[in-house]
């Protein structure tokens, strides 16, 4: 947890938080484009995902990226610059989630693909971004109640879940797009797997900002080759226009089906999880302090957006991972350099040739480049399931039996598609689904929802045992919130070696801090 709120300049006078400060314009500009970079490849794959499952035409496609993109910015305004009590005011780029692309692709194609698919996504998700607006106004100690569903060991084997589901996504269009005439053909997986090199390469041997971008630099390095052997067309581009506006409701009226809403309501409430631990992460990084009307106000902001999204024929939005990272490696802290970013991100979503430039990567290219994005979606799942106590018969449980959940629609696919009822299908043919549901039904029935089995919010806001003697509490740092309370020791030796900056008088500070938050209320901080 941060240690300094604010600075004091040499008169005494406290000074303007480095989060605060507005950068001269040419730095603002920089750095924002340095964020839109980092982003860029993250924003626009999920549209492309999602409409070429769907079989949406090029134009419709490219204005699925064009609303994206001019989406993404407004929701990357109103979280760093804030209103009222909407926005967290840190620097968080708003980004579509990963998490929605397989439901959103089971919706739409139990809607029958196309556009008439995109209105019962887009109801869904509309409903589901005003219910999150709505969950993160309820009072503190609801709030923390709900987040308790969701210790590490139920979001840790979500998003690995997710990335296991998300990477036959990424390994079909390496195969040239599944349906396409040409599936499977050994050109795509020459183009996949070029890509695939050349992005590890990127990140084994450039600079921490080139490995940022890789994946960005992958795509354009994949598609130029293709360009030349002549695979990659861009007739597209010619034709579409300069400016396109972004309207409201493009596709039509959303359609609003109970089975769709509860499944993105489900998702909302990963993403929710997601955007908790990424603005902790970030209060961290640039040192501001983080509460819980912090984190309520970062959900109320990806709330607004993915109702936003919806209206404007976007998708849920959740606060960017990448960009966190982009934080830490380049060490500006301005929230307004996410401003920046915004009003740069929907420069291009006024910009349909821009668009029709990526909707004209080959598939084999997008393959390569999102599998390994998904990969280390899964990867991330996994580091977070590595600070849970797996030795514990009940925890080895909830993680192994969600796995295998999440894998039977891929495994026996004719189970949902012949032997179910369509809405009950098109609810339950999801690895997310249902690994999200069983991770969170078995944590509940094997650790309920005790306060002392795992700590609910990163150790720096909240100290794993408030009760330990002192000698236990200088043997652990503060922590990411992953652990039980119940196995402090543990959690300290493994927490010493991986934060081995962390120094024993800030971890005593920040847990007397946290004691005093806890007195005053038990359930104050939500969930990482």
């Amino acid at each position: 947890m941060a240690r300094v709120a604010a600075r004091l300049s040499d008169s005494g006078q406290q000074s303007t938080h480095p989060v605060d400060e507005v950068l001269p314009l040419p730095k603002l500009a920089l750095y924002g484009f340095q964020h839109v970079l980092a982003f860029y490849a993250g924003a626009v794959i999920v549209p492309i995902i999602v409409g070429n499952a769907l079989k949406l035409s090029p134009e419709q496609l490219v204005y699925l990226i064009n609303a994206d993109l001019f989406t993404c910015g407004i929701a990357s305004i109103i979280q760093a610059w804030g209103i009222g009590r909407i926005g967290a005011r840190l620097p968080l780029i708003q980004g579509v989630t990963f998490t929605a692309v397989s439901p959103m692709i089971a919706i739409g194609l139990g809607a029958g693909g196309g556009t008439a698919a995109l209105l019962v996504i887009y109801g869904a998700v509309i409903t589901a971004g005003i219910a999150t607006f709505a969950f993160a106004w309820l009072p503190a100690k609801a709030f923390r109640t709900v987040m308790r569903l969701f210790p590490p060991v139920v979001t840790g084997t979500v998003i690995t879940v997710l990335g296991i589901v998300l990477i036959p996504v990424g390994l079909n269009d390496a195969a040239g797009g599944l349906g396409s005439p040409d599936f499977g053909e050994p050109k795509h997986f020459a183009y996949a797997g070029g890509t695939m090199l050349f992005i590890l390469v990127l990140m084994k041997l450039g600079r921490p900002f080139v490995s940022s971008i890789s994946i960005l630099l992958g795509l354009v390095a994949g598609t130029a080759v293709a360009f030349l052997l002549g695979d990659a067309k861009f007739g597209d581009v010619g034709k579409s226009d300069w400016v396109g506006i972004t309207t409201p409701f493009h596709f039509g009226v959303p359609k609003f089906e109970w089975f769709p809403i509860l499944l993105m309501l489900i998702v909302m409430l990963i993403t929710m999880v997601e955007t908790t631990g990424d603005t902790y992460a970030v209060g961290d990084i640039v040192g501001k302090d983080v509460d819980s009307e912090t984190v309520a106000r970062a959900l109320r902001a990806d709330g607004a957006a993915t109702a936003l999204g919806g209206v404007l024929n976007s998708f849920p939005y959740v606060a960017f991972a990448e960009n966190v990272g982009l934080v830490r490696m380049t060490k500006v802290k301005s929230r307004f350099v996410v401003v920046a970013a915004g009003v740069f991100m929907i420069i291009l979503g006024l910009l349909p040739k821009a668009a029709a430039i990526v909707a004209a990567v080959p598939h084999g290219v997008l393959g390569g480049a999102a599998t390994v994005m998904f990969a280390m979606v899964a990867l991330a799942g996994i580091q977070t399931l590595a600070k849970v106590d797996l030795k514990e018969e009940k925890n080895a449980l909830i993680v192994g039996v969600s796995l295998a959940f999440a894998l039977l629609p891929a495994t026996v696919p004719v189970f949902f598609t012949q032997h179910m009822d369509a809405d009950l299908s098109s609810l339950l043919n999801s690895g997310v689904t249902l690994g999200a549901t069983s991770a969170i039904v078995l944590n509940l029935i094997f650790n309920g929802l005790a306060k002392d089995d795992v700590p609910l919010v990163p150790a720096a806001a909240l100290p794993a045992q408030p009760t330990a003697a002192p000698a236990d509490a200088e043997k652990a740092a503060p922590a990411d919130g992953a652990d039980g309370a119940d196995k402090a020791g543990k959690a300290g030796q493994a927490d010493e070696a991986d934060e081995a900056g962390e120094t024993v008088e800030a971890g005593e500070a920040e847990g007397a801090k946290a004691a005093k938050t806890v007195a005053a209320d038990g359930a104050q901080n939500p969930a990482s």
